[in-house]
């Protein structure tokens, strides 16, 4: 094993020094310095295929060292390997660029391997080479039970199992696969460097071996990675660095609903969101999750709202369901699901101060629809409404609308993209919408078979749903 120097490396921001702190130097963290050895340069890998990629990747950058103008460096124009998901597709600005490294992060059974599993089978299924895929945390057995079940199994998928660097380099060299996917970036070890599976120095080298290897093969692959307790991912920060595109898997481990979100992307936008459902059958991916967030009720019902928040480029409906009980507290109920519990403290008073509804009094239950949230200030407005409606006992019309900001003088205040969640609100066949006067006076343009009502007072609002 290779000697090496201690040093200490910040899992935050990345910091390194010689000496432990307590606290980072550089971010303020506390408790986030660990003990990082790195290996001495000038030591060939010997391990596997580590040694030869890294010997060729160094003949590459010789050859290519010398600057030339940048309208000389071939073509733009990059074919993308498509996943097999459209909403996969869309996260990552198009498909899978070749040579590209990316990281898809979430909590523990959120369904991050079977969406690779998944894709993998996709991409044998449908492109000219092989695809591998490289487990470290199950065996070949287990790997191949899980493609049964989702449909996966394909004689172009490649299984391998191993958490050795040297030999996980050496399969991706010698089969030189269309897609590699590597699950997961914590468990596999290099033994040049010290440090055990999963920790700063580990995961460090692994990127970086990986990275190169991708680079100078033109090979995409695709990593796993695990996260801390405060959802931040597992490593040193560097590890966001280094890849070129960070997926966050999210979603509730009560409901069915996945949400992929890119939080970097180095070839297309981060304000994407791809939609999923995960079922005994895998993942299935949801086109139009319009209805996902929407009750199935016919007739009216009092203490209910929908509003439209943004996604990304996407919008989502959202109903927001209340309900107001007397309470038999000295201090009521405040239950929050889905949106803000200071917030819906906050709305309350706002309420009682400008809307003239009494609800201090009173249990307050606020809850979305099938794990959706509402947390954006845009929401306040169908917040507040359900509230009103389910404490009035007067129901608001089932293709009705409300969009706005409340702020703490009763004011409502305008929300971003409104004309893109006013399309979505026609789209989906509703005929009133209160949303807020625009900036500058400027009327807004309704899409058609839409009445748009603009309010700038939570009273006016209240008493344009009819419920004041």
């Amino acid at each position: 094993m290779a000697k090496s120097a201690t040093q200490y490396v910040c899992t935050e921001c990345g910091w390194t020094g010689g000496k432990w702190f307590g606290r980072c130097p550089e971010c303020g963290q506390w408790g986030t310095i660990e003990e990082f050895h790195e290996a001495r340069p000038g030591k060939t890998r010997t391990t596997g295929g580590g040694g030869a990629a890294r010997r060729t990747q160094a003949a590459v950058l010789s050859a290519e060292a010398q600057a030339q103008p940048i309208t000389k460096v071939g073509s733009d124009s990059v074919q993308r390997l498509p996943t097999g998901f459209e909403e996969f597709d869309r996260v990552l600005g198009g498909g899978i660029v070749p040579g590209s490294v990316i990281l898809l992060a979430g909590e523990p059974g959120i369904g991050k391997s079977t969406l690779l599993l998944e894709t993998a089978g996709n991409v044998a299924r449908t492109a000219a080479g092989t695809v591998l895929y490289i487990s470290g945390e199950e065996s070949q057995a287990q790997v191949r039970m899980r493609a049964s079940r989702v449909g996966a199994v394909e004689d172009s998928l490649l299984l391998a199992s191993t958490t050795d660097l040297g030999t996980v380099l050496g399969l991706i060299e010698q089969n030189k696969p269309s897609l590699a996917i590597v699950d997961s970036a914590q468990t596999i070890t290099s033994q040049d460097v010290d440090g055990i599976s999963g920790g700063s120095t580990q995961v460090r080298e692994v990127a970086s071996a990986l990275i190169d290897l991708a680079k100078t093969y033109d090979i995409p692959v695709m990593l796993v990675g695990h996260v801390t307790k405060d959802g931040a991912i597992a490593g040193p920060r560097t590890l966001e660095h280094l890849v070129d595109v960070v997926c966050q898997f999210e979603g509730d481990a009560q409901t069915a609903l996945r949400m992929l979100h890119a939080a970097k992307n180095r070839f297309g936008p981060t304000d994407e969101v791809g939609c999923f459902d995960m079922s005994g059958q895998g993942i299935e991916e949801v086109k139009d999750p319009a209805g996902l967030f929407l009750s199935t009720a016919e007739a009216p019902v009092e203490g209910t709202c929908v509003t439209f928040t943004l996604d990304g480029h996407r919008s989502l409906p959202i109903e927001i369901q209340a309900l107001v009980t007397a309470s038999v507290l000295p201090t009521p109920r405040r239950n929050a699901n889905g949106i803000d519990a200071n917030r819906l403290a906050m709305l309350a008073a706002v309420l009682y101060r400008h809307g003239k509804v009494n609800l201090l009094t009173r249990d307050l239950y606020v809850s979305t629809i099938a794990g959706g949230l509402a947390k954006e200030p845009g929401c306040d407005l169908a917040v507040a409404a359900a509230l009103a409606s389910a404490n009035s006992s007067k129901p608001i019309g089932k293709t009705t609308c409300a969009m706005g900001e409340i702020s703490l003088t009763g004011q409502v205040r305008p929300v971003p993209q409104l004309t893109h969640r006013l399309s979505e609100a026609a789209r989906l066949g509703f005929t009133r919408a209160v949303v807020p006067v625009r900036r500058g006076g400027r009327p807004a343009s309704p899409p058609k078979g839409l009445e748009v009502i603009e309010v700038s007072t939570l009273a006016d609002a209240l008493e344009a749903l009819g419920i004041r």
